[in-house]
Formats: structure tokens, C-alpha cells, sequence
């Protein structure tokens, strides 16, 4: 598989899409992913938890824009801590429930561009069917 050049896999992040390929959405809802891309059956979550790097990212980003806030409304405007406090508490919570989608498409692909060793180049068409059952018709 040939890596994926790192603005191309972020700008299809940014768009909610599959960063291998540009053409499956990542969502299914608001929180709910798709488990393949519908496009090159890429798997979005390759085991449990493997998206925990991307409450780093989630975690940054809101804790750098609320810190930049806050200094910005204290000591710029020269607010005080009861004027700024209680939005930027607020501010807290919305920011990274609305960054959720985002910071996962990220470090997907983040996870894409850097260690592209675990996807393969086409979907394994057997993971996607159900196991065959065998019955003993020996019987019959």
C-alpha cells in the first residue's frame, strides 16, 4: 500500500471521509461510525480502543482555545473571572462534543498517513460474510 500524502489524508478528515480514499463517509450519525469505507472497504476502528488517540487531539485543541480565551477576555479586555469563567465553562463542554468527529477523522488519518502497514490494499471480502455453518446431514 503507498502512503498517503499527508494534506490529502487531512483534507478528507476535515470532509468526514475516508482518508485512504476520499469517497466513504466516516459517519453514520452524529457519534456512530461506519465500520468500512464503502468505498475500498477500508476498516475505520482496527481494534478496541483504537480510537483513544484521538481524545488527545480532542483534549488539545479544546484545551489550547479555551487557554487563549481566557487570556485574551482577562488580561486584553480586561474581564473579570466572574464575566469569563462561567461561558468559558460551557465552552468546555460544547467545543469538544462538537470536535468529536473531527478529532477522530484526524487521527484516522494520522493513523493512515504514519503506519499504513496494517491496510491492505483491498478489503478482505471474507471478513464482511457471515461464517458458513455446517450441518451433518448424514442423518437425513
Amino acid at each position: 500500500m503507498t502512503r498517503v500524502p499527508f494534506n490529502e489524508a487531512y483534507s478528507r478528515a476535515i470532509r468526514l471521509r475516508c482518508p485512504r480514499c476520499g469517497q466513504g463517509e466516516l459517519f453514520a450519525g452524529f457519534f456512530r461510525m461506519h465500520e468500512r469505507c464503502s468505498g475500498c472497504g477500508m476498516k475505520y476502528e482496527r481494534e478496541p480502543g483504537y480510537f483513544l488517540g484521538s481524545i488527545y487531539f480532542n483534549y488539545g485543541w479544546t484545551a489550547m482555545s479555551m487557554s487563549f480565551l481566557y487570556i485574551v477576555l482577562r488580561y486584553v479586555f480586561e474581564l473579570p473571572n466572574s464575566y469569563v469563567v462561567p461561558p468559558l465553562l460551557v465552552y468546555v463542554v460544547v467545543v469538544p462534543t462538537v470536535l468529536h468527529r473531527y478529532s477522530r477523522a484526524v487521527w484516522l488519518a494520522f493513523d493512515c498517513h504514519f503506519d499504513h502497514t496494517d491496510l491492505p490494499d483491498v478489503a478482505n471480502p471474507a471478513e464482511n460474510q457471515p461464517e458458513a455453518t455446517t450441518s451433518d446431514s448424514a442423518g437425513v
